[in-house]
């Protein structure tokens, strides 16, 4: 399969022509699966709850996910994409999993970042599911989730062998940091951020780009600079389902759970 990441400059609350925008880039970069940044239909710098919930949409009959399901019913695609969500009096930094048949998963951000802690709420649930897409099992995290290995682990535990990873990335570490992730777990990983600089309160945010797409043993495959751009990468999933480092060691079934009882405390 071919996956691809759609790197761009949303514009602050021009829901519409950033929708049209990354369609675009996308539609000039043929895949199977693409990823979007995160928020990448209303941008990132919400003044206060009041404008996020202004912007906020359902995920089931939402705007922005109702436009991308009929883009991939028209093309035969699938897309992950993050955007703000509304559930109720609840707000949430969200990822849809996308496909010709219309929504198909939805991930809430677990680990929120600076300021998103006075905007979004935190969901109670587990939202780690692993769906099938396209020919591949993935799972999605959202951007600062990377930094908290256990976010990719549980994924891959679960089956992921592509794990989509919107993004808004501001500091410098994911790009590397994200290799570690993949070689860890045995997993493909697609990363989407964004570019260019929002200019909005309390202060402007530059967004870096670098959007990979790396493979199980590390190799990036794909790789942007901070330019708008779409990265593709042909993908054989079942590459991520062998766990062997050697062959008497097997990533998973050499874990000692029994001696990791401090993870699970506050």
């Amino acid at each position: 399969m071919r996956v691809a990441y759609v790197q761009f400059a949303p514009v602050f609350g021009k829901v519409t022509q950033n929708i049209g925008q990354a369609i675009a880039l996308a539609e000039a970069t043929p895949a199977d699966l693409y990823v979007f940044p995160e928020l990448f239909s209303t941008g990132y710098l919400f003044e206060d709850r009041a404008e996020l919930k202004t912007y906020a949409e359902p995920a089931l009959g939402g705007f922005t996910v109702g436009h991308l399901a009929v883009w991939c019913k028209r093309r035969g695609v699938h897309v992950c994409a993050g955007f703000a969500e509304v559930d109720g009096d609840n707000l949430y930094n969200s990822a849809a999993l996308v496909g010709p048949k219309g929504l198909m998963g939805l991930y809430r951000k677990s680990h929120l970042f600076w300021r998103e802690k006075e905007l979004f709420d935190q969901s109670g649930e587990d939202m780690w599911e692993v769906y099938e897409c396209a020919g591949a099992r993935v799972g999605m995290m959202i951007c600062f989730d990377w930094i908290f290995p256990e976010a990719a682990r549980i994924l891959a535990l679960r089956g992921a062998q592509v794990i989509l990873h919107p993004a808004n990335l501001v500091l410098p570490y994911c790009p590397a940091a994200m290799v570690t992730r993949c070689v860890e777990n045995r997993v493909f990983a697609v990363t989407a951020n964004r570019v260019g600089t929002e200019d909005r309160p309390p202060k402007p945010l530059t967004f870096i780009g670098q959007s990979r797409i790396i493979s199980p043993t590390g190799e990036v495959l794909a790789r942007a600079a901070d330019e708008e751009t779409v990265g593709v990468a042909d993908i054989n999933p079942a590459a991520a389902d062998d766990k062997h480092i050697t062959p008497h060691n097997d990533l998973f079934s050499d874990r000692r759970v029994g001696l990791y009882t401090d993870l699970l405390k506050p």
